[in-house]
Formats: structure tokens, C-alpha cells, sequence
């Protein structure tokens, strides 16, 4: 059941975060919405009203700490939270030579892609084990060879690491971690030649929301579940279980 239960989705004001907080209201989850600028979620709230769920609207920019502890402070004085989905991310431009160390760029990169996500794990994951239930999804990618973008890839891979790494130490608590990758979008960070619309990402980005206690630490394509419904959704990745580990 997901009725009185809330999730805060990271960026959230457009691209794969509006899609992810879009399906879980259709599926009467309550969304807190996460943007860096709260003008931009004016369109979403409204939606998300709409679909008769609760919502309400935080701002941070994720690559400053006391920010993003705010912000999560914020959220635990208003909801107990049951879903957190780290879509946010940032992906600066190609490093030309690839050889290129731009330290800067890898520090922004890891600020928001990994230091945000973990700041908001370590913040709720406890309550979540306390309260014996809690679903984490954190948006990875499937980028490879692609070292002009090593930056972005290199701080997906950190926190694919993490995922991995946490999820084996929560097995039991009624609490899970998993990573869901959107694959290549038509979003502001996909760019225009991506072959996929924004509006596959889901149910697949979603799907960790629905999932038993057995689905912890896996790695979900959500383009390998565009197209079908929740309920199809869940049955294909229950079959997939064995395919889906990395």
C-alpha cells in the first residue's frame, strides 16, 4: 500500500526527476519535489495536485553541503519519508584532449552526482531502518569508453559503488538500495541526439518504489520497461531478478 506514504525526488522540476515524480502520484505516493530554483516546479505541483496526492516544494543547490543539510532537515521536520530517489546529476562538458584533468569539473561533478546523494542517504536511511520500511533509488548511467566524459562517469561509478556496497549491509531491515539507469534521453543533459524520449524513462526510473525486500542492490534499465504498465513492470523484473545484479 501506498497510500500516506511520501518520497522526495531530486530534481524534479523537468526531464527524468518530473517523469519519476509524475508516475509515483498517478500511484498515489505523496512527492516532495526537489529543485534548485523553486519558480521551476510551479507547472509540476499543480499537476501533481491535480492527481490528488500531497506535495510540497524544497530548494537547494546540491553542490553546497549545508544546503542539501538544510534542505534534509527541512524535509524531516514535515514527513517521515518512505521513498528517496537521487535523480539530480550534472554532467559538465567534454574534456578536450580526454586526458584532460579539469579538477575543478571532477569536484563539482562528485558534489552533486555523489557527496548530495550520500548526505541525503545518511540523513534517512536510519529512520527508514528504524520504521522497518524504505526504498533508495539512486540514477545512475551506462556510459562507457567515453573518457572525454570521465568526470560524470567516474562520479556514477562512485556512487554505484556505494549502492552496492550499503545494499548488502541493510538486507533484512525492510530498507533497500538500488541504482536505475535512464538510459540515453532527450533532456537538457541528454542532448537532442539521444535516442530516447524523457517520457520512457518510466515505469522503469519508478520502479524500485514497488519492489519486495528481494530487489536490493540491482542495477534497473529502464528502457528495458517502457511501454508497460506498472503491474507488467514489476512482473518482467521479478522474472529479470538474475539478469539484473552487477
Amino acid at each position: 500500500m501506498t497510500e500516506n506514504k511520501w518520497a522526495l525526488v531530486t530534481g524534479a522540476s523537468r526531464g527524468i526527476g518530473r517523469e519519476i515524480g509524475l508516475f509515483l502520484a498517478k500511484n498515489q505516493i505523496n512527492v516532495v519535489v526537489h529543485s534548485r530554483s523553486l519558480k521551476h516546479t510551479e507547472s509540476l505541483i499543480c499537476e501533481l495536485k491535480n492527481l490528488g496526492i500531497k506535495t510540497f516544494v524544497v530548494g537547494a543547490e546540491l553542490s553546497d553541503e549545508m544546503q542539501v543539510r538544510k534542505m534534509a532537515d527541512e524535509i524531516d521536520k514535515r514527513v517521515a519519508l518512505d521513498y528517496l530517489f537521487n535523480n539530480a546529476g550534472i554532467q559538465p562538458k567534454a574534456q578536450t584532449p580526454f586526458s584532460l584533468m579539469n579538477v575543478e569539473e571532477y569536484i563539482q561533478t562528485y558534489k552533486v552526482n555523489l557527496v548530495a546523494p550520500m548526505i541525503l542517504i545518511e540523513k534517512f536511511l536510519p529512520k527508514m531502518i528504524e520504521q522497518g520500511f524504505g526504498r533508495i533509488c539512486n540514477t545512475t548511467s551506462g556510459i562507457i569508453y567515453k573518457p572525454e566524459q570521465s568526470a560524470y562517469a567516474a562520479s556514477k561509478g562512485a556512487l554505484d559503488k556505494i549502492s552496492k556496497d550499503f545494499s548488502k549491509k541493510i538486507e533484512g531491515t525492510g530498507v533497500t538500495i538500488n541504482v536505475a539507469d535512464p538510459g540515453w534521453i532527450q533532456t537538457d543533459l541528454g542532448g537532442k541526439n539521444a535516442p530516447n524520449l524523457v517520457d520512457t524513462v518510466v515505469p522503469g526510473m519508478a520502479l524500485a518504489a514497488f519492489t519486495s525486500n528481494d530487489i536490493n542492490g540491482k542495477w534497473i534499465s529502464a528502457q528495458a520497461y517502457k511501454g508497460l504498465g506498472l503491474e507488467k513492470a514489476l512482473e518482467k523484473l521479478e522474472q529479470n531478478l538474475k539478469e539484473i545484479t552487477w
